[in-house]
């Protein structure tokens, strides 16, 4: 069990590439993000879950020394993450997964969260029965459109808590703006049954950020024809 001033924490076995602290969602534990933590940091990425404290997350990710330093937010925190980023929080850039377009929304069954069984699992065994937080809503799109950093929305496409759609409209006005959509995922888009191809897309855009320009690429596909063609 962790405290919202000792996170739980995944390093590196060799060279540190960067540092990310996530925030879990309402009523989660930092154990729900076990498996997240330990792939990310295979990959060569510090982690650091806080469960549902973005202020000390965003306090300890300040401190860090290996950049590029990401602040995360699943499902509520998504919104706490995007108000710090958005009033200048030592970040290179956020990610954003799950996002609530609606703060008043009661907690999702397990069922709404996911299809992954062994995520079923983790729900089941990190249930927890402390007072759920209230959801801090969405910043005001004017305030969104002053953050400064690249941002990183992962969104399940099947997700009937918060509709992809409905969060794309959200998140409009975020200047420096990535979305990607899990095919039939549901709520948990960290978590859900593709959480291998997400945890793939989020270190490539990791690294494209640790290169210093989000946007320029890595790799490149190249189809046959086109290469015959050439």
């Amino acid at each position: 069990m962790t405290t919202t001033s000792s996170p739980a924490l995944w390093t590196p076995p060799a060279r540190v590439r960067g540092t990310l602290a996530l925030v879990t969602g309402r009523g989660e534990r930092a154990g729900v993000y076990e498996r997240f933590g330990r792939r990310l940091s295979s990959d060569g990425y510090v982690v650091a879950v806080f469960e549902e404290d973005a202020d000390a997350a965003s306090v300890w990710l300040a401190e860090a020394t290996d950049a590029p330093r990401v602040l995360i937010g699943s499902d509520a925190a998504a919104s706490a993450v995007l108000r710090l980023i958005a009033q200048g929080a030592s970040a290179e850039g956020a990610v954003v997964a799950g996002t609530l377009v609606d703060a008043e929304l009661d907690l999702p069954s397990a069922e709404e969260r996911t299809a992954c069984p062994l995520h079923l699992g983790v729900l089941a065994s990190e249930a927890t029965s402390v007072d759920v937080s209230a959801a801090e809503p969405l910043p005001a799109p004017a305030d969104l459109a002053a953050i400064e950093v690249p941002v990183l929305a992962i969104h399940g496409g099947a997700d009937t808590v918060s509709p992809l759609a409905a969060v794309v409209d959200a998140l409009r006005t975020v200047p420096d703006l990535e979305v990607i959509e899990t095919v039939d995922g549901l709520h948990d888009a960290l978590n859900d049954q593709s959480h291998r191809s997400v945890a793939a897309s989020l270190v490539h855009w990791l690294e494209r950020l640790r290169g210093g320009d989000v946007h320029a690429p890595i790799v490149r596909a190249h189809h046959t024809a086109a290469v015959a063609a050439a």
